[in-house]
């Protein structure tokens, strides 16, 4: 007690002395002010589509030191990174990414998924209760009403009473819909086929803004249609494999899936733009459109924070094509490293060096084409669904006397009816079950699991976490099935996605800029984690229904 009777006179001592030495002008040094939030002057959150984490360290030393080295040297690394839940694809990835969280939470369970309430197979961002801008098609029908949560880039809209802009860009209409967010200023997509322009959507905007006119005039992406050759000498690239194998894919008239690309469809057709993002310059054509809109909407001048949500989609394109282990792959990740030095260097032009915030990640990975692990002796094969599906209609019938207990067969689920099932009065649980056993003994099927299982537990570790973070329960099918590692349902050439495995959930994280650390981490990270962690940096509400958590280490 004496003790603390002493640091209480002590204390007030010090303050009277402190008072004493103010009242008498003396220079008493004032506290430091407290900063709880950064104030970058531009977030750009950029998505490479189908990026597996080992092609940072698979083609390290062929990048040059302004784009992913930079990152990673003067930035904040995650090296396990995962995608927490399932099926591992392009529209419920950029939403996660954006929202913090999981299917289970914002709804947007696969590109397209059969929606129990219309009876009808539906689109993540198509909306026909809107109309297409610049172009005559039905391209630009989209919005993100699908999305049932916020988005950081809604909650920095919401933050900073709408002053603080959000634009997004991707050659996919979904990896610029979902990221931009219910409240986004735009959203502008890459319309191929015989278009070749950059469109949007009467949910954001009535009419192109001059600037994109502008650009659309141009001959920017004409330029782009030229032969597809090898940053560097092809000799060079041993880290894939041979350029003529039988486990890509053609363009049209090609005899082999070789170097040079120079089809008809290239280079002859003067409006035929859609091959182009099978090219790595679809990513020089999103990169040239971004920097067009940081400059003419003057992204990142004020002092109010900015959005600039950029996806990067041809590494897709070409992942599907021609595979994981290809020269193409490799290319485009070489050129892509060009397209992100570019990008950094204009911001530190017209944003300023320290003043802007970067992530980088990926919406999913992939797995290497079957045929080529099979012929390397590890397991692999591919899941004969027309042969499933006509097994699994015979079990059906002979089980139930009827077929229509089964509403739809989507994405490696089964959507049940309910109504049919209680008229023949039996119990769902045990259909579901009796249905999974079935499935489970059919080649290339490696687990089942049913709805009753993913709602009455809580899993939190292996093949039933992810699957039950993917699950919803207003959309989502009654029994779902898991393919053996290495297996997939796909053509015999290009990589695919979308299972729980390893190779479909293991990708970059990468942060670099104002407000973060220089440094690394080997802790497993989720994506979900991305959001709150950028929502921490800016000081800004979570997006109403993050399930994710800040990454700690990453932030300063």
């Amino acid at each position: 007690m004496k003790r603390i009777h002493l640091l209480v006179v002590v204390l007030s001592l010090f303050s009277i002395s402190t008072s004493i030495a103010q009242r008498r002008g003396k220079n008493v040094p004032e506290p430091k002010p407290v900063q709880i939030s950064q104030s970058p002057k531009l977030v750009v959150g950029i998505v490479v589509d189908q990026m597996r984490y080992d092609y940072l360290t698979r083609f390290w030393n062929h990048y040059g030191q302004g784009g992913f080295k930079r990152l990673i040297s003067q930035g904040f690394n995650c090296k396990n990174h995962h995608f927490n839940y399932a099926p591992t694809s392009t529209g419920p990835g950029h939403a996660s990414v954006y929202t913090g969280t999981t299917p289970a939470t914002h709804g947007i369970i696969g590109n397209n998924w059969y929606d129990k309430t219309q009876d009808k197979e539906v689109y993540c961002a198509s909306d026909d209760g809107y109309e297409s801008v610049g172009t005559a098609s039905d391209a630009g029908e989209m919005s993100p009403h699908r999305l049932v949560t916020t988005t950081i880039t809604d909650q920095l809209r919401l933050h900073t009473q709408k002053r603080g802009k959000v634009i997004a860009v991707a050659l996919k209409d979904r990896g610029a819909v979902l990221p931009g967010g219910h409240a986004a200023n735009a959203a502008y997509w890459f319309e191929g086929g015989d278009s070749g322009q950059w469109i949007s959507s009467t949910y954001y905007m009535q009419q192109l803004p001059q600037w994109v006119m502008d650009f659309n005039a141009s001959d920017r992406v004409e330029a782009y249609k030229k032969p597809w050759t090898t940053l560097k000498d092809i000799n060079l690239y041993l880290e894939s494999g041979p350029d003529n194998n039988g486990y890509e894919g053609l363009f049209e008239d090609e005899t082999t899936p070789t170097f040079p690309h120079s089809t008809p469809n290239l280079l002859s057709k003067t409006k035929d733009f859609e091959i182009l993002k099978y090219t790595p310059y679809g990513n020089s054509i999103t990169a040239d459109f971004a920097l067009e809109a940081l400059e003419k909407e003057s992204l990142g001048t004020d002092a109010i924070t900015d959005f600039l949500a950029i996806s990067f989609s041809s590494t897709d394109y070409i992942g599907h094509k021609y595979g994981v282990n290809s020269k193409e792959v490799q290319d485009v990740y070489l050129r892509l490293d060009k397209d992100l030095e570019r990008i950094l260097n204009t911001l530190d032009n017209k944003v300023g060096v320290g003043q802007y915030t970067v992530f980088l990640t990926a919406d999913h990975g992939a797995v290497n084409v079957p045929a080529y692990l099979k012929d390397q002796k590890i397991p692999a094969g591919y899941l004969d669904l027309d042969e499933m599906k006509t097994k699994f209609t015979e079990f059906i019938k002979y089980k139930y006397g009827t077929t229509d207990v089964v509403k739809q067969i989507s994405d490696m689920q089964i959507f049940l009816d309910h109504k049919v099932i209680a008229n023949l009065d039996m119990d769902l649980d045990d259909v579901e079950e009796e249905i999974a056993f079935e499935l489970l003994g059919y080649e290339g099927v490696n687990e089942v699991y049913t709805a009753h299982q993913l709602w009455g537990n809580e899993y939190t570790s292996g093949i039933p976490y992810l699957l039950q973070n993917g699950y919803n329960q207003k959309r989502s099918g009654d029994v779902w099935i898991v393919q053996r590692p290495g297996f997939a349902d796909y053509h015999r050439t290009g990589s695919t996605h979308g299972s729980p495995m390893i190779y479909d959930t293991h990708v970059p994280l990468l942060f670099y800029g104002n407000g973060i650390k220089k440094g690394s981490t080997a802790n497993r990270t989720e994506i979900p984690d991305i959001a709150p962690t950028i929502a921490t940096l800016l000081g800004i509400a979570f997006p109403n229904g993050t399930t994710g958590k800040p990454i700690g280490e990453v932030l300063e």
